[in-house]
């Protein structure tokens, strides 16, 4: 199994890990709620927005198996924390899909796809995961 990232803390909170494939670098900032300056994602904002990033990218491959044209996907993420632990306890992302006519079945195959990314198969049973799609 090769080595998919390197992690470096760089002091005030702030991680930056390179995806060593690509050389594409992320900084982490811990969030202003939790002793942190709150300049970059957090640790658990990542986690949020892996989540609709994944099933973006699922919704694009169901597209192409099925030779449905897919042109522009929208996300807002939004997530709660909670505490005793600290943890993410809800994670809401609204779709906005273009509408290119789409069938009633066309539809149910983007959706599906989305909700079978291995991100949301990942996450705790105990994170609530609100996924709405709306289509314009």
């Amino acid at each position: 199994m090769a080595i998919l990232s390197q992690i470096i803390y760089k002091g005030d909170l702030r991680t930056e890990a390179e995806h060593l494939a690509s050389g594409v670098k992320i900084i982490t900032d811990a969030p202003t709620d939790n002793h942190g300056k709150g300049q970059a994602f957090s640790p658990s904002d990542l986690v949020s927005t892996a989540l609709a990033q994944c099933m973006i990218t699922l919704m694009g491959i169901a597209a192409n198996n099925h030779q449905i044209k897919l042109e522009k996907i929208e996300a807002e993420v939004t997530k709660t924390m909670g505490t005793d632990p600290r943890r993410i306890t809800i994670i809401k992302v609204d779709f906005k899909i273009e509408d290119l006519n789409y069938t009633v079945k066309e539809k149910t195959i983007l959706e599906r796809a989305a909700l079978t990314c291995p991100v949301a198969k990942s996450l705790s049973p105990d994170v609530h995961q609100d996924i709405t799609f709306s289509y314009y």
